[in-house]
């Protein structure tokens, strides 16, 4: 159903109402059917605004929409762990939970050379034949789990081991581009694999916050997402700016043919995808692509740190299988490695003991 179709049944899609009456004139009748419709609405407007970018609502709408949820739950005891409003984080933490991956999220075998990258397609086709490949960016962030039961998050994992890792549920609920509940005719059980980043504009501003506070800043965004997190308390989560993309289906009650299938289908769930994502026919289609990628990664938003070749076929994926550390159906070709710059905060003179 589009979003004009169901205009006529929610009215807090488009061009909303905002001067709602007291919550004390509800009943409690009234209170759960405007609750239902707000929850409906507000997790629409994340989707357009986090995964498809075209808001529908000034973010000021947003907010009172927001608030006027908020207030109902309050008022009426109608809070529940699938509500837009579990998103601004909760109580601290003791410790996190050590939790199992679904499967296990497995590394990736990389170089920076280019005649390994021929030697990974030659692999391939003399295993499977000719195949095409899915080439996307290599996001410089934390990878994690995000697992979907009947369309709910029901926990966010860190990779960890790759066998195992933090659950950080609390935490993943307070991120925008993680949506409590999928959108659209989603598998019965779904678990992705994902990308928490810290977009470059929002790390720069988030660093100056924390000089002018006194506080030292994060040397880079991957560090910035790494320790935020991990924080035990989801309420400075929840005012961090984080992101995530979503990239590679783990498992699901409902596979596609192909990974290119898969992420066609996800920002029809809500799971945000990124737009450099492109299909080749050859490896050397998948070398060009990634030289492009080098050239443009100043421009970009987030940091990447090379480019993934994927096979694309899910059979040809499930008879290269993987070692015990990665799968051997994908490749990373890493870009060359930064300059770094080391800042001087301060400078000691001292006299040595011979003068």
């Amino acid at each position: 159903m589009s979003v004009a179709d169901e205009d006529e049944e929610n009215p807090y899609l488009r061009d909303p109402p905002t001067d709602f009456v007291s919550v004390e004139e509800l009943s409690e009748n009234e209170a759960r059917e405007q609750v239902e419709l707000l929850r409906e609405a507000i997790r629409e407007h994340d989707r357009r605004y986090y995964v498809e970018s075209e808001p529908l609502i000034a973010d000021r709408t947003y907010d009172a929409l927001f608030a006027r949820l908020r207030d109902l739950e309050e008022e009426f005891d109608l809070t529940h762990p699938d509500s837009p409003t579990r998103s601004v984080g909760g109580e601290p933490m003791e410790a996190f939970e050590t939790v199992e991956h679904v499967e296990p999220m497995l590394s990736i075998d990389q170089s920076g050379e280019v005649e390994d990258v021929r030697e990974f397609a030659d692999r391939v086709r003399r295993e499977v034949g000719d195949v095409e490949y899915v080439c996307e960016p290599k996001f410089d962030g934390v990878s994690m789990e995000f697992v979907y039961e009947a369309g709910s998050l029901e926990r966010a994992v860190t990779r960890g081991d790759g066998r195992e890792g933090d659950d950080v549920t609390r935490n993943a609920r307070t991120i925008g581009s993680v949506p409590q509940q999928l959108h659209g005719d989603h598998p019965e059980f779904l678990a992705v694999r994902g990308e928490v980043y810290m977009p470059k504009d929002a790390f720069q501003a988030h660093n100056r916050e924390r000089i002018e506070r006194g506080e030292d800043p994060f040397a880079n965004p991957r560090n910035a997402t790494a320790g935020t997190i991990r924080q035990l308390d989801p309420a400075v989560v929840a005012e961090r700016p984080l992101a995530v993309f979503y990239f590679d289906v783990l498992a699901a009650s409902e596979l596609e043919d192909t990974h290119r299938g898969e992420l066609e289908r996800f920002p029809e769930f809500g799971l945000r995808v990124n737009d450099r994502v492109e299909v080749v026919d050859d490896i050397e289609d998948a070398i060009e692509y990634r030289d492009r990628m080098l050239e443009a990664r100043d421009e970009l938003g987030y940091e990447i740190d090379g480019v993934v070749i994927k096979v694309d076929d899910r059979d040809a994926r499930e008879e290269l299988g993987q070692t015990a550390r990665h799968d051997r159906w994908a490749f990373a070709y890493k870009f060359p490695a930064r300059a770094e710059v080391t800042p001087i905060v301060d400078v000691a003179l001292q006299v040595g003991r011979t003068g």
